[in-house]
């Protein structure tokens, strides 16, 4: 039977429904069951596009069961995929895991369950992602990594147990063991940053959690050369990304051939993912420079106002004088 299913939506009916549209277009859709998670309005100005976003889903007919949960309340996306996967998993074993903007393949489902059966027991592998960043050589088939990539993603049980939700913890243990570095993939992105930054409260993030975690127990991801999922949602339109097509990939379009060869690191994909994540900084950075260009003219243009003002004040003054010496 092919795992369950975990879709985590919110207020964006149109990504929604194309999300919807390309997973019920894969073979093993109706035979798989699926929880949707709904997460709760924000503000007043929610409730409308979450009206739209839960009508789809009661519409929906492809999968083998729906179970809709609707939450009254907004509790943001990082405690409700924490929640979500911690409630099925309860009752299942394995469980694959999608948000509202992640276009699949329609091999997805295949490829992912088929991964879920065949390496159940290989105890160093964590989780199976679906999205495979952009590389320009010809990489494995399948091969294994220290990135537990989370554009549709999934994994065991047995896996999920060692999640650490105490993101000081989690810091703790990593430069006790001298794991930072491997987190950083040799400083090419400072995710131990973006886990301090999730400690403070200035991002929340389960995803900076998961991925400390794995890293910590040093397991693998098992990625496919091919990408089985593409991320739509970097258009300004979430809560936690901008726009951006550094991420772009092309979706596969076939089933795979399920020989590993070496459950271990694979050196040629840890170079192209170090060259990714180099890029997605490179344009971060760009954007940060972006904002700071906006906000310069913005304080130019604000300047240039209150000069004019003061023109104009200066030149009411003189009048005003004027006026005095003539009365």
């Amino acid at each position: 039977m092919p795992a369950p299913i975990a879709l985590f939506v919110y207020n964006r009916p149109d990504h929604t429904k194309r999300t919807l549209d390309a997973l019920c277009k894969n073979e093993l859709a109706d035979k798989s069951e699926i929880f949707i998670f709904s997460d709760g309005p924000k503000e007043e100005s929610d409730i409308e596009k979450i009206s739209s976003v839960r009508g789809l889903i009661e519409s929906l007919k492809t999968f083998k069961k729906i179970n809709l949960i609707k939450r009254s309340e907004n509790i943001g996306l990082a405690k409700s995929v924490v929640q979500g996967v911690n409630q099925v998993l309860d009752y299942y074993e394995e469980i694959i895991v999608l948000e509202d903007d992640i276009i699949t393949s329609p091999y997805f489902l295949f490829n992912v369950n088929t991964a879920l059966e065949k390496y159940r027991d290989e105890e160093i592998i964590s989780a199976i992602s679906g999205y495979t960043f952009p590389h320009n050589v010809k990489l494995p088939d399948l091969f294994c990594l220290f990135f537990p990539a989370v554009w549709g993603w999934a994994t065991w049980k047995r896996c999920w147990e060692f999640f650490e939700e105490n993101g000081q913890k989690l810091i703790d243990s990593l430069k006790e063991k001298n794991l930072c570095n491997k987190l950083n993939h040799n400083n090419s992105y400072p995710y131990t940053i973006m886990l301090e930054d999730e400690v403070k409260g200035i991002v929340d993030s389960w995803g900076i959690k998961w991925y400390a975690s794995c890293v910590l127990y040093e397991k693998f991801t098992l990625m496919f050369d091919e990408s089985l999922t593409k991320n739509i949602g970097h258009d300004n339109s979430g809560v936690h990304s901008g726009a951006t097509n550094v991420h772009d990939v092309v979706l596969s379009k076939s089933k795979i051939n399920f020989e590993l060869k070496d459950v271990k690191e694979n050196n040629e994909a840890q170079k192209q993912l170090e060259k990714y994540l180099h890029e997605v900084l490179y344009d971060s950075f760009l954007k940060m420079a972006d904002v700071c260009s906006e906000r310069l003219k913005l304080i130019n243009s604000l300047n240039d106002t209150a000069e004019k003002r003061l023109n104009i004040i200066n030149e009411m003054s003189e009048e005003i004088k004027r006026l005095k010496r003539i009365i």
